[in-house]
């Protein structure tokens, strides 16, 4: 199949990221157990009723956010307010993205609520992104919370540019331009990024940074190891319910 040799690229199938981030002899400095950490999480739940909307990133699937789903049900949602979108990787972002709008436009339905939040990993961001600025998205989105985001682009994507994602996905693309060009963190929406030196496949990794965001700077992670940091994921739940 033609997907195999892209799927090694940026790391992010659901298998490999939950096998790596759970069971890497290396953890990053200063993590706890995915046990203990989403134990302490649900010590003081939050008091939240947003929906969110999770995106994932390039060859990723809606089971990459098994982990996080769980460190926000322990934080007080409720599993109907959790839904994760999922898209072609080898497509279009702007049909992508055209895509998470009507998929927005169905959880706002299906709840009730006027907003929703997005949580967005890699070349996730690209597509959240365009729906917020391009399309407009940002009247109905609360929250943006981008980890490890390619949201300036990735220079590793030139390993992958017979797609026209990844041509989409790399620094200097239109797309970039387009989504970069002005106003970064648009509307009454609140952005917060998290990115790390250690991450290995947003390069360089301050592309993650968005002008007007929360910007956090983790010590030390991994682009795959995200998907199980319970205490990123705790952080961005808490950010979520600010």
């Amino acid at each position: 199949m033609r997907r195999r040799s892209p799927r090694r690229l940026l790391g992010v199938l659901a298998a490999a990221a939950v096998a790596f981030g759970l069971f890497s002899s290396a953890p990053a400095a200063g993590a706890v157990t995915p046990t203990g950490a989403a134990e302490a999480a649900a010590a003081q739940p939050l008091a939240t009723s947003t929906p969110v909307v999770f995106v994932h990133g390039y060859t990723g699937s809606a089971s990459n956010w098994t982990t996080a789903m769980s460190v926000f049900r322990l934080n007080g949602w409720s599993g109907s307010d959790l839904f994760a979108y999922e898209y072609d990787s080898y497509g279009d972002n702007v049909t992508n993205a055209r895509g998470l709008a009507s998929f927005v436009e169905g959880v706002k339905a299906r709840t009730g609520a006027s907003k929703v939040a997005i949580v967005n990993h890699s070349m996730g961001g690209l597509v959240s992104q365009y729906y917020l600025k391009v399309l407009g998205g940002h009247s109905s989105v609360s929250h943006l919370a981008s980890i490890a985001g390619a949201n300036h682009g990735t220079t590793y994507a030139g390993a992958c540019l017979i797609y026209t994602t990844c041509r989409q996905m790399y620094p200097g693309s239109s797309f970039i331009a387009q989504i970069t060009s002005g106003d970064e963190t648009p509307g009454s929406t609140k952005y917060a990024t998290w990115y790390s030196a250690c991450d290995g496949i947003i390069l360089p990794y301050t592309s993650t940074r968005l002008t007007g965001a929360t910007n956090n700077n983790v010590v030390c992670q991994t682009h795959i190891g995200y998907l199980a940091d319970t205490v990123v994921l705790g952080q961005t739940a808490r950010f979520v319910a600010s």
